[in-house]
């Protein structure tokens, strides 16, 4: 019996993810790039076979799907297979995740088909002798649709909060944990809930003279358009993919999270100003900095790989932006830059729990003792950038992080050790940015600091703070 690509694409890339540390937006691209080449005979190459659109569809949901509840369908799994899910074989392991989540979440896909074609791919990667025992465990398994209430019952008795949550909702335990102590339970089950949850595709038009203009390119594209829920400027995007439509490829729209446009808005960069990008790539807000400061400024992206700084030049050639200088450096050793800016972006390397919905497979390789090891770091780079802020310039610091010691914990142990910055809070004219309904004071806490939350926003969660050097 043959496996349906969907299938087929599904176990590849969530091999990938996990063999190879691959992210999985980022090899789910790839793999179904239309422009994919597969090497012929007599050598040259010619395109593959385009991924017919529902078996795209169907691939990416597998993939998401699994890597987000991977932790309960071990649980299942187990329970059926009277074994530990990690002394499984990686790829049984596989095949047996994409089954129990087609049988648990998918109500529209035939039981039969969840079991047979996981039984081919066990034995199309060479495992028959398991085909029994795959075979065997998904026809036990309950079928959905999936409620945790419903399972909630039937967990051994005895189990911790955090534990109980960690597998109805699929988040490792240390995770919870730290939210609880942070955000209460009533967040904590809403954040778990949104994390579950497909993110909607946003983007921003980079002339906003021609956004209706964009908008109803993107509709005769068969996309869906739907004004932003947190920016005035942004555009929510449904039904298809958005790198593959005119206005993308013609470099009229910049695909963005919400949250992350509204990070480099909080920049507020004036025309002419020299601006300082670091750890600029993939360069979405490396776009934002340089259009609003306009041709002629000083604009400097940098990044500490030469290749991510590859994807900002194509952003920049993609969309016609000239004028950006690219620098290679490690933003936690001093600058190899003279001279100072006037506004200065730090967008750190951070641990990601804030982007766990859009990319899921971090809530599995992410560990406790790494948020210490992220704050020093990010620490490190946020007094180096303060240090090349000119007098009354303004830095904004970011993560799109929710843990605290890699949020305020940085911005108050860099203002511990200087007298020269102050916290201005929201930027004058940000509010007449913001969708209608959407309040500053929802965005700022008393502090000054910048806040969203997935459950709330339907966003990445990002943390930012504006600091002004006196």
């Amino acid at each position: 019996m043959p496996v349906s690509p969907s299938r087929s694409i599904a176990f590849e890339i969530l091999r990938r993810v996990e063999i190879e540390g691959a992210y999985a937006a980022d090899a789910l691209h790839a793999r179904l790039a239309p422009a994919k080449k597969r090497p012929v005979a007599g050598g040259g190459a010619a395109p593959e076979a385009p991924v017919k659109r529902q078996d795209a569809a169907l691939a990416t949901e597998l993939v998401f799907g699994v890597l987000r509840w991977q932790r309960l369908l071990d649980f299942l799994i187990e329970r059926q297979a009277k074994r530990s899910a990690e002394g499984l074989d990686a790829d049984v392991r596989r095949a047996l995740r994409l089954g129990a989540y087609q049988m648990l979440f998918l109500d529209r896909v035939p039981a039969s088909a969840a079991v047979n074609e996981s039984v081919e791919l066990v034995k199309l990667a060479g495992k028959e002798r398991a085909a029994g025992l795959v075979n065997a465990v998904l026809r036990r398994m309950p079928h959905g649709p999936y409620r945790a209430g419903d399972f909630d019952r039937t967990l051994p008795i005895g189990l911790g909060k955090a534990a109980r949550l960690g597998i109805l909702y699929s988040h490792p335990e240390w995770m919870i944990e730290r939210w609880l102590g942070t955000f209460g339970e009533e967040s904590t089950r809403a954040l778990l809930e949104a994390n579950n949850r497909p993110l909607p595709t946003a983007c921003w038009v980079l002339d906003g003279e021609h956004a209706e203009q964009v908008a109803e390119s993107l509709r005769e594209d068969g996309l869906e358009v739907e004004p932003g829920r947190l920016l005035a400027s942004a555009l929510i995007l449904r039904g298809g993919s958005a790198s593959e439509t005119t206005a993308f490829r013609e470099g009229w729209i910049a695909i963005q999270d919400e949250a992350s446009q509204a990070v480099a808005l909080l920049a507020d960069v004036q025309k002419g100003q020299s601006v300082l990008d670091l750890c600029a790539a993939p360069g979405n807000k490396t776009l934002h900095l340089a259009r609003a400061a306009g041709p002629g400024a000083r604009v400097v992206a940098a990044d500490l790989h030469v290749h991510r700084l590859r994807a900002v030049r194509g952003q920049m050639e993609r969309t016609g932006t000239d004028g950006v200088e690219l620098v290679a450096l490690d933003a936690s050793r001093a600058f190899p830059i003279a001279g100072r800016f006037d506004r200065i972006l730090v967008d750190a390397p951070c641990s990601g729990t804030g982007t766990l919905a859009r990319n899921p497979e971090i809530r599995w390789r992410l560990r406790r003792e790494d948020i210490e090891d992220l704050a020093a770091r990010q620490a490190g780079i946020l007094r180096n950038a303060m240090d090349v802020l000119a007098p009354r310039g303004r830095l904004v610091y970011a993560t799109c992080s929710l843990e605290r010691e890699e949020n305020e914990g940085v911005v108050r142990r860099v203002l511990g050790e200087r007298k020269d910055v102050r916290l201005p809070g929201a930027p004058a004219g940000f509010a007449e940015r913001l969708a209608p309904g959407v309040l500053v004071e929802r965005l700022f806490d008393a502090e000054g600091f910048f806040r969203t939350m997935p459950a709330e926003t339907a966003t990445d969660g990002f943390f930012a703070a504006i600091l002004e050097r006196v």
